[in-house]
């Protein structure tokens, strides 16, 4: 029996041409739903050329760039958070002190059911409520709301990610330490958390491109963002009487496909050079032989051997 036969059934004649017929339909409807999508629009005249000649113009092209710039600086700044907040999440929640692993729980599940939209809009209104006293200007209310609830929600699911990873880690690799004398601590820096790190490198990634798109939910809360700035964009930019949203928005979200494209190709470039890293205990060369005679005038020779007891 073949491999293949064990987890399904191979279709037969009548069953391979079924799945070109549905496939064929499939592609049609789909080249169907394309083509109506287009006429739609050229009929309604997003596809003339002076509708997408506003991205010749160099106040456009600058107000996309700062969209960009800003997008990539919350990105960064709620990642590295995220990424700390998960590590600790993840050690606490395997604390051995009960109160800790409760209050890293209640903490992870609290912040995964809030819906993200919840958390960023409250933390914004707290903020705006105490822009002078935390002394915060012009948009830092909308930045650090934005920031704070991305690193919460994401750092809670990095930390199930990390735990999982921990969890995976051979048993025998954690006594072995413990068994060596290392401490908890160490045992889970040096040992336990860079083992996780590497079998969950792809979804620490994923969740990592999952931050860079809800960057885009700043727009909720007037902040400056890519996404906020092409609704603004599309808005005011009137063409033949019409307004910009479709090219606007679809070159927006090319940008975003585009960044999270450079994101995942970074992860399998970080990946694949972990891969290559030349880890662990290197393999000696192996000597030539040596005869029995020789061992022993060796081992009679040696200190501590049988000749210099007898001495």
């Amino acid at each position: 029996m073949s491999n293949a036969s064990v987890l399904y059934d191979v279709p037969g004649p009548k069953a391979k041409a079924r799945n070109r017929v549905y496939t064929v339909v499939g592609a049609l409807a789909v080249l169907a739903l394309i083509a109506f999508v287009v006429l739609r629009l050229s009929a309604k005249g997003q596809l003339e050329p002076e509708v997408w000649n506003i991205f010749n113009n160099a106040g456009v092209r600058t107000n996309i760039r700062d969209g960009v710039l800003t997008t990539l600086q919350v990105f960064a700044v709620a990642a590295v958070l995220s990424l700390v907040l998960g590590v600790l999440l993840a050690v606490a929640r395997l604390s051995d002190h009960k109160p800790v692993r409760w209050l890293a729980t209640g903490f992870i599940e609290l912040f995964r059911a809030v819906p993200l939209l919840i958390t960023i809009y409250a933390l914004w209104v707290i903020l705006l409520s105490n822009r002078e006293s935390l002394g915060l200007a012009d948009s830092q209310p909308q930045f650090w709301a934005l920031v704070i609830g991305l690193t919460v929600y994401n750092g809670s699911v990095q930390a199930e990610v990390l735990r999982a990873g921990i969890n995976s880690v051979p048993k025998g690799q954690r006594e072995a330490a413990y068994a060596l004398g290392m401490r908890k601590t160490q045992v889970m820096t040096t040992v336990l958390i860079p083992q996780a790190v590497r079998a969950m490198l792809p979804t620490i990634i994923s969740q990592l491109v999952v931050t860079l798109k809800d960057t885009s939910l700043g727009y909720i809360i007037t902040f400056e963002e890519l996404l906020f700035t092409a609704r603004q964009m599309s808005t005011n930019i009137i063409v033949n009487g019409n307004d910009t949203y479709v090219p606007v928005i679809i070159v927006t979200g090319a940008i975003y496909v585009a960044m999270c494209l450079a994101l995942s190709a970074l992860a399998n470039w970080i990946e694949a050079r972990g891969r290559r890293a030349k880890t662990g205990i290197g393999v000696t060369a192996a000597g030539e032989p040596v005869a029995a005679t020789d061992a022993l005038d060796t081992a009679d020779a040696a200190p501590g051997g049988p000749l210099a007891a007898k001495d």
